[in-house]
């Protein structure tokens, strides 16, 4: 069959009658399925091979990193241990004003929360966990709580003397105060002792006394002493970095073994090895003795302060701050401060407008990379910090380890995470992540 078009002009149409020449422009593949077609296929079966590929490394991260740090911060805020404890207690405490105790029905409801505990499994018995739990709160609480617990099935009426002859902690509407606050499957009241805060008997949130705000100032002295020590590792980490930069690649390389030589010596031992050094009768001491810059009688306290936390940190973690210098000065090529030089700039001037900023790349990557690895540090404080040593890391793994206050130390490493991502936003808007280079 043929068509004409406008002009009369005849047109060679197939059999389905469409034009020729608008069937050949339908392109297709070798076994007829349209071009289109095949290359959204070939698309789909690229993005799941790639998925295929990363497949472990999203399963890697998801389980060492984002569910535990997810677990971390919902335990900071769980608080199931009163609700599942008490719950008539609880119920009957509703519309209590919190000033004079409680009435008899409250107590009768505690020994009825007491009774039926003490009825279930010994796997799923709740009294010992609120003891542990009011015990955070309210100091001997967890002896309140146990001593009662064996006393419960001899106790008649009336319930409340039963009670206060238990334990005198009965007695004191502090400890009824914090059964009503934290009868609450979430609670904020870890958050507030991390900010070192507390309740008050009106419920309201006040600073605590002097002598027991400890975490705040921790965070402070974290904060300080990664600065101090990032800045440290700059002034340290240039001159190395630029040295090595400008020698001949086989002298670099030896030097670049010196410098990768503490990774393969265990952090254990460097922080021993520090201790060595710098306590009253070491090294470090007894060199400067001998020399006469201080006498037998006035040694320096090098070690268990602030100033053994610097300096083995400081050593730790220099490398990290000389490896992105030196992958970025070995790219700036030595024509730049010979073409300034001979422009008429002093060696100092080229130095400082032309090479420096080209290095800002490696600084900003390697104070990124000390800085967020100093402010989460534990091992090196841990053993020549003493007490003005200490960082917040340690007191997370004290609660870990020694006080089993789990919530509080969720709470204080979930402000600690949210710091630091805090101060890398900072770091994103006012330099830009961009910017950073490794090499």
């Amino acid at each position: 069959m043929a068509q004409a078009d406008a002009g009369g002009v005849p047109l060679e149409t197939g059999r389905s009658g469409k034009p020729a020449s608008e069937k050949r422009q339908k392109l297709v593949t070798a076994d007829g399925t349209p071009l289109k077609r095949a290359l959204q296929r070939a698309e789909r079966r690229r993005v799941l091979a790639a998925l295929l590929l990363v497949a472990p490394l999203l399963v890697f991260l998801l389980t060492v990193f984002i569910f535990p740090i997810g677990q971390m911060m919902w335990r900071s805020v769980d608080n199931p241990q009163v609700v599942n404890a008490l719950p008539n207690t609880l119920q009957a405490l509703q519309g209590w004003d919190g000033r004079e105790l409680p009435d008899e029905r409250v107590f009768a409801a505690l020994r009825d929360d007491f009774l039926a505990d003490a009825e279930r499994p010994r796997r799923e018995q709740t009294i010992g966990p609120l003891g542990i739990r009011l015990n955070y709160e309210l100091s001997a609480a967890r002896g309140a709580i146990s001593r009662t617990a064996r006393q419960v099935p001899q106790f008649e009426e009336p319930y409340k003397e039963a009670f206060l002859d238990a334990h005198r902690l009965w007695g004191d509407p502090a400890l009824w105060r914090v059964i009503q606050r934290e009868g609450r499957p979430l609670t904020m009241s870890y958050y507030v002792a991390a900010l070192d805060r507390e309740f008050d008997e009106f419920g309201n949130i006040v600073q605590r006394d002097e002598n027991r705000r400890i975490y705040v100032s921790l965070y402070g002295r974290t904060l300080a002493l990664s600065v101090g020590i990032t800045f440290l590792c700059f002034l340290l980490g240039f001159p190395i970095a630029y040295y090595m930069s400008i020698l001949p690649m086989r002298q670099a390389n030896l030097l670049m073994i010196c410098v990768l030589l503490p990774f393969w010596t265990s952090l254990l031992v460097r922080t021993t090895a520090w201790i060595v050094l710098l306590q009253q009768q070491g090294v470090v001491n007894t060199l400067l003795v001998s020399v006469g810059l201080i006498g037998d009688d006035n040694r320096l306290s090098l070690i268990y302060n602030m100033t053994g936390t610097i300096i083995a940190m400081t050593h730790i973690l220099l490398p990290f701050m000389v490896l992105p210098l030196y992958s970025v000065m070995r790219t700036i090529p030595p024509s730049y401060m010979r073409a300034a030089k001979s422009l008429g700039a002093t060696p100092t001037t080229a130095f400082r407008r032309v090479y420096f900023p080209q290095t800002l790349p490696g600084i900003g990557a390697g104070a990124v990379l000390v800085f967020i690895i100093s402010i989460g540090y534990y091992i090196t404080p841990a053993l020549v910090g003493g007490q003005s040593g200490r960082m917040i890391s340690n007191e997370i793994a004290r609660h870990m380890q020694q006080s089993l206050n789990w919530g509080l130390a969720a709470a204080l490493g979930t402000m600690l995470l949210v710091g630091v991502l805090v101060l890398y936003w900072l770091y994103q808007r006012l330099v830009g992540a961009e910017s950073l280079k490794l090499g």
